[in-house]
């Protein structure tokens, strides 16, 4: 099926090509943890098994930094009723 040439360079693309799906499948969950307001890093626990399922209830569940500090925000300024 394969050229001997090419057969022991077929591990390689592979990695390769792993290595490259895995990071486009990243950068989205880097985006999606910054814009939340936590640290962008923790778009990498989702490749963990059991710990992206409990990382996915927590980003859905649990106050934003980000909406933290749009609430401090919003007390500080005066209303004008």
């Amino acid at each position: 099926m394969f050229n001997n040439n090419v057969l022991p360079f077929l591990p390689l693309v592979l990695i390769v090509f792993i290595a490259v799906l895995a990071l486009v499948a990243m950068v989205p969950w880097f985006f999606i943890y910054k814009k939340a307001g936590f640290h962008p890093a923790m778009g990498c626990l989702m490749f963990l098994p059991i710990v992206n399922l409990v990382m996915m209830f927590i980003l859905a569940f649990t106050e934003w930094p980000i909406e933290r500090e749009l609430q401090s925000l919003k007390g500080s300024f005066p209303r004008n009723n």
